[in-house]
């Protein structure tokens, strides 16, 4: 399996990370992305300047990445998974290697391989199974598809931590999918008792009960660390939150708990774009963050 011209579809943070990662690998000979950021006047110079510096080439439009690649790549939000999925399947060429890292459903993942296996070419599910940050390329990634092992072994041979767990699709993205419920579950329930300890001035007494309970946490530190990256991430969260909704609903169980953190993550990301939490440094400790939210809470709360 030779794969010397990578493209990525999505040129955020995992895009950019993979892409600046996998561009010095052994035989690969060029990188390209495509974003709809490109295009769009607001952000089309600093993008494209981004990719100049780091010989990322950037194309302009899917077909041309399509054009162009032997391994295409989609990183791009949960909510836009199905969407690429349609938007590539028009142009990739026979053959090529489609990897889907976006956190989606068993069921949306299957829809998405149909599209792009119609074509000729070999879908890939991916199971990212924490942060990109700061991993790298070198993630934790679960593989699923026929194609599994053998792009495995290519990932594998460029320092990547890829595993194949089947060939039948799905299943990577199951074990991804119920790990983000506990996941974003817990960010999402230390962020509403914090803050509810924070306004009642209990949270003295909360932490090391919680510290008795689970003393392997650092309850402070964790804290911190969940308030900042839902507040740079919740957008994305929320909509991960929405697939593993669908998740648990095409399991046939009801998805109170995942839809409950869906709108918890919102809900915050809403707050972050509005400036809530602006000029707070990343590593801010969390009484900072929960300060932040309840004073905006009692604003509206004044404002009705």
């Amino acid at each position: 399996m030779t794969m010397q011209h990578i493209g990525l579809i999505g040129y955020g943070e995992v895009g950019k990370t993979f892409a600046l990662g996998l561009q010095p690998q052994p035989g690969v000979t060029g990188v390209g992305a495509w974003d709809l950021k490109f295009a769009q006047g607001a952000t089309r110079d600093a993008e494209l300047a981004h990719a100049a510096q780091h010989g990322i080439t950037a194309h302009a439009s899917a077909a041309a990445l399509c054009a162009a690649s032997d391994l295409v790549i989609s990183a791009v939000t949960a909510s836009h998974t199905l969407e690429v999925a349609q938007e590539v399947a028009a142009h990739i060429r026979p053959g090529t290697l489609f990897l889907d890292l976006n956190s989606a459903s068993p069921g949306t993942k299957q829809q998405a391989a149909a599209l792009i296996e119609a074509r000729g070419a070999h879908y890939v599910e991916a199971g990212v199974m924490t942060s990109v940050p700061p991993y790298g390329i070198r993630v934790p990634m679960l593989l699923g598809g026929a194609q599994a092992q053998a792009l495995a072994a290519v990932l594998q041979g460029w320092g990547m931590d890829a595993t194949p767990v089947s060939e039948q699709l799905g299943v990577a993205s199951a074990i991804k999918m119920c790990r983000s419920v506990m996941i974003k579950g817990l960010e999402a329930l230390v962020i509403e008792s914090y803050a509810t300890a924070r306004q009642y001035g209990v949270e003295a007494h909360v932490l090391p009960t919680l510290a008795e309970t689970f003393p392997s946490i650092d309850w402070a530190k964790q804290g911190s660390y969940f308030f900042s990256r839902v507040v740079q991430h919740g957008q994305r969260r929320s909509e991960e939150m929405h697939e593993a909704a669908r998740t648990v609903r095409e399991a046939g169980v009801e998805p109170l708990m995942a839809s409950a953190i869906a709108h918890k993550q919102a809900a915050v990301a809403a707050m972050a774009r509005e400036g809530v939490f602006a000029g707070l440094p990343k590593d801010a400790p969390w009484q900072d963050y929960a300060d932040r939210l309840l004073a905006h809470l009692a604003k509206d709360q004044g404002d009705l």
